[in-house]
């Protein structure tokens, strides 16, 4: 993936996410609010990250455990099959929380050895969701909370929704200049 697509797909997810926040209906709260017990959000987060990761060790180099690569598809995949079992609270968070961390390795990819002020904005927006990333998949319950004081207040999501439409036209502006 080149830089330009990568900062560009980013920017249009923040756009949408921001548009969506701005928005800002009892639809929007209502849907944000269940995602993180939804059992069909955790099937299909949970499942896209699963199916992403397994992909990833299955193609592992000799380097890189390469010789146990099957041993580790079975040990993984079983770990992910026994999560809907054992693990079920909050699986959706913790699930996107995966699929945050996956993504991130494609687009810091795409930022590697760039010059460095082409890639700044992309990679300080890849950094903070995998900050977010990392403390919602130890502490998922923590995005419930956070999306009951978002909710809470009309003005906050609204406010919110600005800074993530804003930072995604940067970014998309950011794009069109490398």
């Amino acid at each position: 993936m080149s830089l330009f697509l990568a900062t560009l797909l980013s920017g249009l997810t923040l756009l949408v996410l921001g548009a969506v926040l701005l928005w800002n209906t009892r639809t929007v709260a209502a849907v944000a609010r269940t995602f993180p017990r939804s059992t069909q959000a955790a099937y299909v987060c949970m499942g896209l990250a699963t199916v992403w990761f397994l992909y990833l060790v299955a193609n592992l180099s000799e380097a890189d455990f390469g010789a146990y690569r099957n041993l580790l598809v079975l040990a993984f995949g079983g770990i992910a099959v026994s999560s809907f079992f054992h693990a079920r609270e909050f699986l959706a968070v913790r699930g996107a929380a995966i699929l945050v961390l996956l993504s991130a390795h494609v687009l810091l990819d795409a930022a590697f050895m760039e010059p460095q002020a082409s890639r700044l904005f992309l990679v300080s927006f890849v950094y903070v969701a995998i900050l977010a990333a990392l403390y919602l998949g130890v502490s998922p319950y923590r995005l419930r909370d956070f999306f009951g004081w978002l909710f809470a207040s009309p003005g906050r999501p609204r406010v919110l929704g600005g800074v993530l439409l804003g930072y995604g036209v940067l970014l998309n502006v950011a794009a069109f200049t490398y």
